[in-house]
């Protein structure tokens, strides 16, 4: 089992950035989408999983898969490894961008963006983490949700580490 991601032969990761549409007010940061870049699979994907993203800070970690309405957390930013199958998902709000993302793929999602499954194989598995074992919120964009939505965005910290490549690459150096 890989113990820890090779940086010299790691690809950059995708980045997407989404426009506040009024209900789901997204980020200033990109959402970063790793693609293929962890060959474990099923409960050992999983474990691998947990272990990196514990290793790298992020942590209170969760496995299940994706929720079927918007959402987006404003009191932290998320990462989702999938660890088993694949899905479609709509990120950024209904304005936003469809992704296909599959077993060995690692999103990096910044607080306040808009994620939802559209839809997934049966075995669709992702485990769930936060930096520093924040705890998270879900807010559908709802009236009434902000603007303290905002003001919760605005004061969550830029993580110390990326959740996959630790103290280099990733969010280091793409969230400025």
């Amino acid at each position: 089992m890989q113990d820890r991601p090779d940086i010299s032969t790691m690809t950059n990761p995708q980045t997407f950035f989404f426009k506040d549409d009024g209900k789901i007010p997204n980020s200033k940061y990109p959402l970063l989408v790793y693609k293929n870049v962890f060959a474990e699979r099923g409960v050992k994907g999983a474990g691998w999983l947990e272990a990196l993203f514990a290793k790298n800070q992020w942590t209170n970690s969760w496995r299940n898969g994706v929720f079927t309405y918007h959402h987006y957390h404003s009191i932290s930013h998320e990462v989702l490894g999938v660890f088993a199958g694949n899905a479609l998902l709509h990120m950024g709000g209904e304005n936003g961008e469809k992704i296909r993302v599959e077993a060995g793929d690692i999103l990096v999602i910044p607080a306040g963006v808009g994620h939802k499954k559209l839809e997934s194989s049966g075995d669709f598995g992702v485990v769930g983490a936060y930096p520093d074992g924040r705890d998270y919120d879900i807010l559908r964009g709802e009236p009434g949700d902000r603007p303290k939505a905002d003001q919760n965005i605005a004061k969550v910290p830029k993580p110390a580490l990326d959740p996959f490549s630790g103290k280099s690459g990733g969010l280091i150096t793409l969230w400025v």
